[in-house]
């Protein structure tokens, strides 16, 4: 008896289709988890980049008090200076004199007692308020970026100018610090001179706060 052979007919039509369609699905399910991914981390981008947006800008007001109110200090010190009886809490001064002083600076010196020395001078008996503002300089939300490595997300410039901020910002704090002790210590001269330091590492501060605010949108 004869064995008849059966061949099947393969059919590559049906074949090159399952394939292609299997390469196009498993594609597409890549290209949507990228997309999804990369739709997580621009949201989280934004987040971020506005929390540093509002931080920026409290520490920007909180240094612009501090500047204004170490200014003071500094021009109270020297006007004042020129009238102290040596390295004592007197002062010799004209009663107009010290009427002029008391409005510019109403709470740098305070009056105990005075003495008339002649028609239109007299020894002042009193003692130095200096009240020194410390600001509240926050950096929670760099670090937050940074701790969840959202950053990296950061165009390049945005990354730098943001490092450059708040490395600018740990030296003004130090400064902060250092003016702080002076003056817990009353060393009136030492404070001072911290805090004519202080107020260029703040100028230069407050110009990079001003400058990054107007470029956050270079950050997405």
């Amino acid at each position: 008896m004869k064995k008849l052979k059966i061949i099947k007919k393969i059919d590559w039509k049906y074949i090159t289709r399952e394939i292609l369609l299997l390469f196009i699905g498993i594609n597409l399910a890549i290209w949507f988890n990228n997309w999804n991914s990369q739709k997580k981390s621009d949201k989280n981008k934004i987040i971020v980049i506005d929390k540093i947006t509002v931080e920026i800008k409290n520490n920007l007001k909180e240094l612009k008090k501090t500047l204004k109110s170490n200014r003071n200090i500094i021009e109270a010190s020297s006007e004042y200076a020129e009238l102290f009886e040596g390295n004592t809490s007197r002062i010799k001064a004209s009663p107009k004199k010290r009427v002029q002083l008391q409005k510019k600076f109403p709470n740098f010196y305070r009056v105990k007692d005075s003495i008339r020395l002649e028609k239109e001078l007299y020894l002042y008996n009193g003692v130095k308020l200096i009240e020194l503002e410390i600001p509240q300089l926050t950096k929670i939300a760099w670090e937050t970026a940074k701790t969840i490595n959202i950053i990296n997300e950061f165009k390049y410039n945005c990354l730098y100018e943001l490092e450059s901020i708040y490395g600018l910002q740990e030296r003004v704090q130090n400064e902060i610090n250092k003016s702080s002790d002076a003056l817990q210590k009353e060393n009136v001269n030492e404070l001072l001179k911290i805090l004519r330091f202080e107020n260029q590492l703040n100028n230069q501060l407050i110009s990079s706060y001003s400058k990054m605010l107007k470029n956050i949108n270079s950050c997405y």
